[in-house]
């Protein structure tokens, strides 16, 4: 995501990159330290990898910072809904050659439970029901 355009990324997060924004997200902003802490015991990241990758962030425009006492709080400039939308989008474009239904059966015929697809089923079939006083 080295770019964006309209707010939006351009390009996908790496695995860490991705790790470390869902605590950014999930925290709405934080330092270096409540990020680290918030990583599972078997993650062992060091503190100058967590500084560098939050730095590399900023520097892809995902991130900003404010400078708080001696150290900085970073903020996500990515909603994690836009990019979730985003990376959804990428996924259908590149893996099921741009056609979400193709998404949708494969996670229906394999990934999803009885009690999922009726889920996606209701979502469906209220998205297929005309808005009151719209045709």
């Amino acid at each position: 995501m080295t770019k964006r355009t309209r707010g939006r990324p351009v390009r996908l997060l790496t695995e860490t990159e991705l790790e470390l924004m869902g605590k950014l997200w999930d925290l709405g902003e934080g330092t270096v330290r409540e990020v680290l802490e918030r990583l599972p015991p078997e993650r062992p990241l060091a503190y100058t990898s967590v500084a560098t990758i939050l730095r590399i962030l900023e520097q892809k425009g995902v991130l900003a910072s404010r400078k708080e006492g001696r150290g900085h709080v970073y903020v996500p400039l990515v909603r994690k809904g836009d990019y979730q939308t985003f990376a959804l989008e990428q996924v259908i474009g590149k893996v099921f050659d741009g056609e979400p239904l193709e998404l949708v059966r494969r996670l229906v015929d394999g990934r999803l439970s009885r009690t999922e697809i009726a889920s996606v089923q209701a979502l469906v079939d209220s998205k297929a029901r005309p808005e009151k006083g719209k045709r």
